[in-house]
């Protein structure tokens, strides 16, 4: 199989399982924007990065695992890579404990923390009451997904995406608008939905008889350490971009008030599908990558990332035009009112115009951890809040609101310079074997 065939072999059913991860806050937020208006609407805004960084622990645990796997099966050493499968599961149970009692006890206070007060702070709490209860099924949901993907089943991940994206739609349709349960019902709906993706992955594993290592043979630290430190890469591009969502509902908020939140509300919910399918090109290129790189075959690893360079350059114009035609009719998806409907309408545009960049560092950024390349791929995703952040205390207060607003793409117009800027004469990394 040539290398543009084996892309999007991999590719294409990545951007739609991302994709549809991605749906699943956006079904959220439609159902109880609908039934329960503009309130609930930003409440979900609000909850959705903590029901992220939850799903975020999932992945770059799960990818880290994973890149280890793809890489022992490129040098020929598959007792070792299943010695990953099996830690990359311990790990995945332990933090879903542990994040299950952390977000318990503080998801009110951080949500405080966040800008949230009155009833959406009462809303978005009731949502994350029931988040923190499933944290398990959504972090071996999303965490089993790159594992299966890298063992060949890209198909497979797809599917158990697509059964949990369908479980939560009609729960969502069931629990909101026929039980009349509110933010619990969508809740529900999402922690249901993540279940089935698990079961899913766990019929595939089952079928495919593959059995993780769980002896170690004292390097258990080893492995700890190495999977960790690769997913710290996937776990920041995932949650990335709720950093951004937090500074600037927290920047809106102090701003614009509650009604600025509302209004970024759907434009955050239609930018994390764009972000999502252009991190299913990046993450979709990775086995590719980190395989090529196990082999020690540099001219096909970086013949694959020009590939998915072009691929996400391609989606993001895409988007751009599509989302731009339809602006007028972006928020009223989500049930907003005529004036929310109309002020989104007005700047999305200027949100529109950071996606080509995004395209750039995304990739950049999965070429790197894919190939062991971990502090650039560190400085690459914290360094695109960390922009944010720097611009977020001078041009709301220089220009207002609309400041706040184009923080966002000149924040990943840095992201994608500095990308460029570290791949320029990068040397092709060692291989461990």
């Amino acid at each position: 199989m040539n290398t543009r065939k084996e892309f999007f072999k991999y590719v294409l059913p990545s951007m739609l399982a991302f994709a549809l991860s991605g749906i699943y806050s956006i079904a959220d937020g439609f159902f109880v924007g609908n039934a329960l208006g503009d309130h609930a609407l930003a409440a979900i805004n609000m909850a959705y990065p903590l029901t992220a960084f939850i799903q975020a622990a999932g992945t770059g645990i799960g990818m880290g695992g994973a890149v280890h796997y793809a890489i022992c099966r490129g040098n020929d050493t598959p007792g070792h890579g299943r010695r990953y499968f099996g830690m990359t599961l311990i790990l995945l149970v332990s933090f879903s404990a542990l994040l299950t009692v952390l977000f318990l006890a503080g998801s009110p206070a951080i949500l405080q923390l966040f800008g949230a007060s009155g009833d959406i702070k009462a809303l978005a709490s009731e949502y994350m009451l029931c988040i923190a209860c499933g944290a398990f099924f959504q972090i071996m949901g999303t965490g089993l997904v790159p594992l299966i993907r890298n063992m060949g089943g890209s198909v497979a991940a797809m599917a158990a995406m697509i059964t949990g994206f369908i479980t939560n739609i009609v729960l969502d349709y069931l629990f909101v608008w026929r039980l009349t349960w509110g933010m619990s019902g969508a809740a529900i709906a999402t922690v249901i939905g993540q279940a089935m993706t698990f079961l899913a992955c766990l019929v595939f594993l089952l079928i495919r008889h593959e059995k993780p290592e769980l002896h170690f043979e004292g390097h258990c630290s080893m492995f700890i350490k190495n999977i960790l430190k690769v997913g710290l890469s996937p776990f920041g591009l995932t949650f990335s971009p709720n950093i951004t969502l937090i500074l600037i509902n927290k920047s809106a908020a102090m701003v614009g008030g509650a009604a600025a939140v509302t209004c970024y509300a759907p434009i955050s919910y239609i930018s994390s599908v764009i972000l999502l399918l252009l991190q299913g090109v990046s993450d979709g290129s990775q086995p590719l990558l980190s395989l090529s790189y196990g082999e020690g075959n540099m001219e096909k690893t970086k013949a694959v990332r020009n590939l998915a360079y072009r691929f996400a350059l391609f989606v993001s114009v895409l988007c751009m035009v599509v989302l731009y035609i339809l602006r007028g009719q972006a928020a009223a998806l989500f049930g907003a009112s005529g004036e929310i409907t109309q002020n989104v309408a007005g700047i999305l545009p200027i949100f529109l115009s950071g996606y080509l960049f995004i395209a750039i560092s995304r990739v950049t950024t999965a070429y790197f951890y894919a190939t062991g390349t971990n502090l650039k791929a560190f400085i690459l995703i914290y360094g695109e809040p960390l922009a944010l952040l720097l611009l977020l205390l001078v041009l709301p207060h220089a220009i207002g609101l609309t400041g706040t607003w184009l923080c966002v793409p000149l924040s990943q117009i840095t992201a994608a310079l500095l990308s460029l800027l570290l791949t320029r004469n990068h040397p092709a990394p060692q291989i461990d074997r």
